[in-house]
């Protein structure tokens, strides 16, 4: 079967929506040989920040010469995007090879993205990875990744998100995210609120895990006027890094995976400095402040929710634009008062888009709710019309910022690319 016919096959299984829990992966896994017992695994959880955490983590362990796998979530454009190893994509070939056998063994009500985090267990291994960096999905003991032991786990900022399946309070959602470390392996944990702070404390008493390092108190990382980044850690310092990832909110991420890197040491996982310094400039991630050049030219940012356009915010104070024209498309489940509160007033003009994905949000509803907080918004329909009146708008000198979702910028990034876009919740 060609490879088109094996991703609907796949994408089918998305009629059975989002079942936590990982005792059909553990199935599946199971009757595929365990392939994820041969190569070590780190796992990335929280809300905002994954997957640039996950990247520039990555970044450094191929850095250093280990056989090093991503897997992340969402894909952008392909699908293939979801599995690295060493920064390459995984082949439309490679996918036709080893899908059938994956689609073959999952169970009658595996889920989509069971099947497709059994798919990177089976990649990774017959890759002949050394380590993996696995992003979660929404979740943390119940996702799906879960099922594939971890020697670290990496907690980036947790806030309110995805609350219909995660809990209605961010201590709920910390507890489920940071449920997902395994006893007696290193945590590394970023910047987070008091509340979520208490709740990770009681999730993960120091009985369980006596390796736990809390980045706020012993890790620092702090831009200079020339744009490089200094980087204060656990156990050694870096001076002037050249983030490969564009944006001031990158600082945290970075100084996240770094000091990661410092303690994979526990793991018997030893990382020369010099790999820290070139894997966190080598690092590039498609969708996070991503400037496409023109008259004018298009920023395109993947944020999400009320925390991340709270980043985007601050983060654009280092472009120069005379107006900014916003091109924003969501999902429907997202906190879009909070989120468009911050966003919209920066805006000269707000070019709302229906992202073509479920579950997204009326271009028109959006407008409304955006010109209800006193912002001038217009509904444009799909995200190519909304660039493209915005573009009929703009002068050489604005700046066109294509926002509000993942899947929002993954259609423009195909859109402008001229390729098919693969857009998919999971």
């Amino acid at each position: 079967m060609p490879l088109g016919g094996m991703l609907e096959q796949l994408y089918a299984r998305r009629r059975f929506g989002i079942r936590p829990g990982v005792d059909r992966v553990r199935l599946l896994l199971d009757r595929l040989g365990n392939p994820e017992r041969s190569f070590r695994s780190i796992h990335v959880v929280g809300t905002n920040g994954k997957g640039s955490t996950s990247a520039f983590l990555a970044g450094i362990l191929t850095a250093a010469g280990l056989q090093t796998a991503l897997f992340t979530s969402p894909h952008l454009v392909s699908f293939n995007e979801r599995f690295r190893i060493n920064g390459r994509e995984i082949s439309d070939q490679r996918l036709e090879e080893l899908l059938p056998a994956v689609l073959a063994a999952a169970p009658d009500e595996a889920t989509f993205f069971e099947i497709v985090t059994a798919l990177a267990a089976v990649y990774f291994s017959e890759g002949h990875a050394d380590v993996a960096v696995m992003e979660a999905g929404m979740g943390g003991r119940s996702d799906a990744t879960a099922a594939i032991p971890g020697t670290m786990t990496v907690i980036t900022p947790i806030s309110l998100d995805h609350c219909n399946y995660l809990g209605a309070t961010a201590a709920d959602i910390a507890a489920e995210k940071a449920g997902i470390a395994e006893a007696d392996t290193p945590v590394i944990i970023g910047h987070q609120s008091e509340e979520v702070q208490n709740a990770i404390r009681n999730c993960l008493p120091l009985t369980r895990h006596p390796m736990m390092v809390w980045t706020d108190s012993v890790v620092s990382a702090r831009w200079n006027d020339d744009g490089t980044l200094d980087y204060r850690g656990i156990h050694l310092a870096l001076e002037q890094l050249t983030p490969g990832i564009r944006g001031r909110y990158q600082a945290e991420n970075a100084a996240l995976a770094l000091a990661a890197a410092e303690n994979l040491a526990q793991s018997g996982i030893h990382l020369p400095p010099k790999a820290l310094r070139s894997g966190i400039s080598a690092t590039q991630w498609p969708g996070r402040m991503e400037l496409i050049p023109g008259d004018p030219p298009l920023l395109l940012d993947g944020a999400h929710n009320p925390a991340g356009a709270d980043a985007l915010a601050a983060a654009l104070a280092d472009f120069r634009f005379r107006r900014l024209l916003l091109v924003i498309g969501t999902v429907a489940d997202k906190d879009v008062q909070k989120m468009v509160s911050v966003l919209a007033p920066l805006a000269a003009t707000c070019y709302c888009v229906t992202p073509a994905i479920d579950r997204a949000l009326d271009d028109s509803h959006l407008a409304a709710v955006i010109t209800a907080l006193g912002s001038r918004a217009v509904a444009c329909g799909s995200v190519a019309t909304g660039i493209v009146t915005a573009r009929q708008d703009a002068g050489a000198d604005d700046l066109i910022l294509v926002c509000g979702s993942l899947f929002t910028v993954g259609e423009a990034k195909a859109w402008l690319a001229g390729r098919d876009y693969q857009g998919i919740r999971g």
